[in-house]
């Protein structure tokens, strides 16, 4: 299992399709699972429940992901739980796709589908969600990309490259 983490619009999910194509492996985004398990977005989960409801899922349904095989994409927020960062770090490899918050925010700017962004200072918000969660992303990573602005092919060689020097995927 190779998983991606990430703080949101750091290209996890999209570079995690092309990264599971090119390895000829399944993809599963741990967000699109956790909405099918709730019936609904996350974002009025999010709101309807609550935070530490939703991390509740989120970590079930982790531990369920982190256990097959593929390439998974993960919620920004998923290295916020001890038992998350242990399941992912020791049942796979995890690739840290590092963005800038300020990157982040060009990237962002318009979506109105994130819950944690849908505040006053975006900006500001993205600032303090890099503070508190690259140490928890680096802990738990294997190998740090940082993404700037290569293009998605550029970013799925250079994580074959660093999977492949690992040897956890043959030399192609």
């Amino acid at each position: 299992m190779i998983a991606l983490i990430g703080l949101p619009g750091s290209g996890k999910s999209t570079v995690g399709r092309q990264l599971a194509r090119r390895l000829q492996l399944p993809f599963t985004d741990s967000d699109q699972v956790i909405e099918q398990r709730i019936g609904g977005p996350i974002r009025e989960f999010f709101e309807r429940e609550g935070e530490e409801r939703f991390r509740d899922i989120e970590e079930s349904v982790l531990d369920e992901l982190t256990q097959q095989p593929g390439v998974l994409s993960t919620g920004g927020g998923a290295v916020l739980r001890a038992a998350n960062r242990e399941h992912l770090r020791q049942r796979g490899k995890v690739v840290y796709l590092k963005s800038s918050p300020e990157e982040l925010f060009r990237r962002l700017r318009h979506d109105t589908q994130r819950p944690l962004l849908q505040v006053s200072d975006p900006l500001q918000r993205l600032r303090d969600l890099y503070a508190a969660r690259d140490p928890l992303y680096r802990e738990t990573a294997h190998f740090v990309i940082e993404t700037g602005r290569p293009s998605v092919a550029t970013l799925v060689n250079m994580i074959v490259m660093q999977l492949e020097l690992a040897g956890v995927v043959p030399p192609n």
